[in-house]
C-alpha cells in the first residue's frame, strides 16, 4: 500500500509540475483560451510554430532525446529549446487536452524523395483535433517549408491554401495522403541554385497516415532508431527550423536558409548563406533564440534533405 501511494504521489507531482500558463508564456500567447474553437486553436498553434523551433540538435550535442513528457516540457518550456515531432506534438497534445480539446495522437509514414516511396516504419507523430463534429489535422513538428500554419480540415481532395503553399489530403481505403504544391522559387545567391537543399518538384508528397489512435509508446523504437542509426536522416544532418511571420528560416549544418513566401508574382524568395564554425552558436541565439548547454557539432551530408 505504501509503494502504491508513493507512485501515486509521484504521478500527481509530475502532472502538477507542468503549467499551462507557463507554456502559453513560453510561446507568447496572451489571448483567451476559454473557447475550444478553431480560431483559438489556430492562434495558439501559430504562436507555437513561430516560437518553438523544429530541431534535432540534441543528437549533435551528445544529449539523449526522450519521450517522457516531463522532460519534453522541461526542455521546450523551461529551457526554451525546440524539438522534433515526437516532442513537439506530444507537448501540443498535452496542451490541447488540458485546454479541453478532443485530441488524438496519430502516426505517419514519411515519403522518401530519393527512394520515391513511403517509409516502411512509422516515424512521424501528428495530431487529430475534433471540433464541432469536424476533424482537423494539427502538426507542429515537420518544420522547413512543409510546416503547416493552420489546422487542416480532414477532407479528401480539397485544396487548402495557406501562406506556405497549397496543402491537400487524399484518402484511399482508409489511408490518408498528405502533399504540398509550392510556388516558384527565386534563389538570391545563384551559387546555391543547384543545392540539394532545394525542392525541385512542384507537387511534393509528404507523408501518409491512418486514423488509428496511437500512444507515445508506439514510437519508442523509432525514437531510438532516429537518433542512433547511421542510416537516419537525423544523424546525418543537424537541423534547426523556425517559422516566421512571412516565411521560415533554417540552419542545416552550416547553411543558413531564409525564405520569404510569395514575396512577388507567386514566387518565394530563398536566401542562402554559409556560416563559419564560430558563427553557428551566435546564429542559433540571434535567429532561433536557442542557447545550447553542450558543444554543438554541425553536420550536413549531401543529397539527403530538401526544403
Amino acid at each position: 500500500m505504501g509503494v502504491t501511494g508513493g507512485q501515486g504521489e509521484r504521478k500527481r507531482h509530475r502532472s502538477g509540475n507542468m503549467y499551462i500558463e507557463e507554456y502559453l508564456a513560453r510561446i507568447g500567447y496572451k489571448g483567451s483560451h476559454e473557447k475550444h474553437d478553431l480560431e483559438t486553436l489556430t492562434a495558439i498553434f501559430q504562436h507555437h510554430i513561430r516560437t518553438v523551433p523544429f530541431e534535432n540538435l540534441s543528437i549533435h550535442c551528445g544529449e539523449t532525446i526522450t519521450l517522457d513528457l516531463d522532460q519534453v516540457y522541461n526542455k521546450i518550456v523551461r529551457k526554451k529549446r525546440g524539438g522534433w515531432c515526437m516532442e513537439q506534438n506530444q507537448l501540443l497534445c498535452w496542451v490541447l487536452k488540458t485546454l479541453g480539446y478532443d485530441t488524438t495522437l496519430l502516426g505517419a509514414y514519411i515519403y522518401n524523395l530519393h527512394q520515391n516511396t513511403y517509409a516502411s516504419q512509422m516515424t512521424h507523430l501528428l495530431l487529430k483535433v475534433d471540433i464541432d463534429d469536424r476533424a482537423y489535422i494539427l502538426d507542429g513538428g515537420f518544420g522547413v517549408s512543409y510546416q503547416i500554419w493552420q489546422p487542416m480540415e480532414l477532407i479528401s481532395g480539397k485544396d487548402q491554401p495557406q501562406t506556405p503553399g497549397i496543402f491537400r489530403f487524399t484518402e484511399n481505403n482508409g489511408t490518408w495522403y498528405f502533399e504540398k504544391i509550392r510556388r516558384k522559387q527565386y534563389i538570391a545567391n545563384q551559387s546555391f541554385s543547384n543545392s540539394d537543399l532545394l525542392e525541385r518538384s512542384e507537387c511534393r508528397k509528404i507523408y501518409l497516415f491512418s486514423l488509428e489512435p496511437r500512444t507515445i509508446r508506439d514510437f519508442q523504437f523509432q525514437r531510438t532508431y532516429l537518433q542512433t542509426s547511421p542510416d537516419s536522416l537525423f544523424t546525418k544532418k543537424s537541423i534547426c527550423s523556425l517559422q516566421t511571420t512571412d516565411g521560415f528560416r533554417a540552419l542545416i549544418g552550416w547553411t543558413l536558409i531564409e525564405t520569404t513566401y510569395n514575396y512577388k508574382d507567386n514566387t518565394d524568395l530563398v536566401e542562402f548563406m554559409t556560416l563559419k564554425d564560430e558563427e553557428v552558436e551566435e546564429t542559433l541565439k540571434d535567429k532561433f533564440s536557442l542557447t545550447l548547454e553542450r558543444k554543438f557539432v554541425p553536420i550536413n551530408l549531401k543529397g539527403l534533405y530538401v526544403i
